[in-house]
């Protein structure tokens, strides 16, 4: 038999549908096949009418982002290619006109359904509406393509949080999808949110449990002659190289613990340190993706079981939270950002009363005293409402911190082998591993500065010498915390045991203790 094509090959003059091209993932996607398969013959899109905004708009917008910059110069007409489609993928026939969807069902081969609500403090009804409702109306539609050959669904690698090893197959969620999105449609926001405890059971939010039962909705139409497979991300982060080193767009997961810690206003969270960090950059993520792809439309169209990839380091390059803290500290002050409160030099606990404390005293307490300077010049006060956000959000992550995650990961990264040598160099995965992770945490760091907080270059050396003198005032201020903490305890020692303090003890260590005392009273 002979080989199968190359990628590039394999895309030539086919049509592909992408959900959720808007988001993140989504955008280094489409720079991704544009570039890489320039004889791509079309990329729909579904998008959204926004905010009033045409879908037409919305490309014109996200075509200007600085990430599809390379892509331009190398092919300016490169956007031609892409067609948006106004609809949403929790209404019926994804939300699309008579018309685009006779478009899709004539002439789509391969479909990347990766639009979902990230939200993790959404509702749960919010949540199974956007993703598990969602993610069965894709499906529904895409029996109806002619063309299929491959449907590449992304899940999440913590979607089974009820398993203590991820394997790379399909489970059986502990409660019936159908059961559960039928409540959602039924039922209000308030009664879903009365169920949630017993619905949820291990997970710690609507998102991990809603892609728990997309995934086995997913799984449901592997009878139904659909060439599916799925792939689960670890934590995504920024861009390892492509299209360029660190770029993020995001404030989710890790990158809005990396800018609160620059800001100074993180100095503690939940996290053993010891645990392994399972994060995976942006354009692997995606490589891995389109590789899926691929290599599911060289599979029988019917298989007994859906595919299913984990694409996460896994035991490959392990990376523990404590390299990741080191390292990520010394990123913080060569790169450091604008309006920094305080110098940042949060660190991580397992202890939650040690926890606690740290961020009472050095967190709450800052907030209310910064708000009330505020007040004092009738400023915008906004301190109390960002704690309050970091407060939610660190017990969220917390659970993803605190735990130690076992994924297996051969088949997500035997996609990779499978490739001939030219679309390994091009798709690249394993021929990085092991990561650099000084460089990469550096292009981390300046693209969360650059990208994400939009702060200029320029700035960085006003920046530096402000994060000296901020250096200097910390320890100061840490120091006399301290001595004010052991002054106070041998105070409370001496009004404790008063004159009786002579008897117990040696009049060369009961003097001194009785003298200061005295000059406190």
């Amino acid at each position: 038999m002979p080989p199968p094509p190359g990628i590039p090959e394999y895309f030539a003059g086919r049509d592909v549908l992408v959900t959720g091209a808007t988001g993140f993932m989504g955008k280094v996607l489409l720079e991704k096949l544009l570039r890489c398969c320039p004889d791509i013959k079309r990329i729909y899109i579904l998008v959204r009418a926004k905010k009033g905004v045409a879908p037409s708009a919305r490309l014109e917008s996200l075509r200007k982002i600085v990430v599809f910059e390379p892509l331009l110069k190398q092919y300016p007409d490169a956007f031609s290619k892409v067609v948006p489609l106004e609809g949403q993928v929790n209404d019926p026939n994804m939300g699309l006109s008579e018309a685009d969807q006779q478009r899709i069902v004539d002439n789509v081969s391969v479909v990347f359904h990766l639009a979902a609500s990230l939200d993790w403090r959404a509702s749960l009804k919010r949540s199974v509406m956007d993703n598990t409702v969602g993610t069965r109306r894709v499906m529904e539609f895409c029996a109806r393509i002619k063309k299929l050959e491959s449907l590449v669904y992304t899940s999440t690698a913590f979607c089974q949080c009820e398993e203590d090893i991820t394997e790379e197959r399909t489970y059986k969620p502990r409660v019936d999808p159908e059961m559960v999105m039928e409540l959602c449609q039924k039922l209000d926001e308030e009664a879903m949110e009365i169920m949630r405890p017993a619905l949820l059971g291990r997970h710690p939010n609507c998102y991990t449990f809603s892609k728990a039962l997309s995934e086995a909705v997913v799984a449901s139409f592997a009878d139904k002659n659909i060439p599916l497979c799925i792939i689960r991300p670890g934590i995504v982060t920024p861009a390892f190289k492509e299209p360029m080193p660190g770029w993020v767009d995001s404030l989710n997961g890790p990158i809005g613990v990396l800018v609160a810690s620059g800001k100074g206003v993180l100095r503690s969270m939940m996290c053993n340190e010891k645990y392994g960090a399972e994060v995976i950059p942006v354009d692997v993520c995606i490589n891995l993706i389109i590789a899926a792809a691929h290599a599911r439309a060289q599979m029988p169209r019917q298989l007994p079981e859906v595919p299913v990839y984990n694409a996460c380091t896994g035991s490959k390059d392990r990376t523990t939270w404590r390299q990741v803290i080191e390292i990520g500290h010394e990123k913080l002050i060569k790169y450091p950002f604008e309006w920094a409160i305080w110098y940042p030099d949060g660190n991580v606990r397992t202890n939650w009363y040690t926890h606690t404390l740290i961020v009472f005293f050095f967190q709450t307490l800052p907030a209310y005293f910064i708000d009330f300077i505020f007040l004092c010049l009738f400023m915008e006060r906004f301190m109390v409402r960002v704690q309050k956000k970091i407060h939610s959000g660190s017990e969220l992550l917390a659970f993803f911190t605190m735990r130690e995650w076992i994924m297996e990961n051969d088949k997500g990264w035997a996609l990779w082998k499978g490739l001939n040598p030219r679309d390994q160099e091009t798709f690249f995965v394993n021929n990085i591993l092991p990561v650099d992770k000084d460089a990469y945490l550096d292009s981390v760091v300046f693209g969360a500065r650059t990208y994400c907080m939009k702060e200029p270059v320029s700035s960085l050396k006003a920046c530096r010498r402000r994060i000296k003198v901020q250096y200097v005032v910390h320890r100061a201020c840490v120091a006399l915390f301290y001595m004010g903490l052991v002054y106070l305890a041998l105070k409370a020692f001496g009004l404790l045991l008063g004159d009786r303090v002579s008897s117990y003890l040696p009049q060369s260590v009961a003097a001194p203790i009785i003298s200061l005392t005295n000059q406190g009273n």
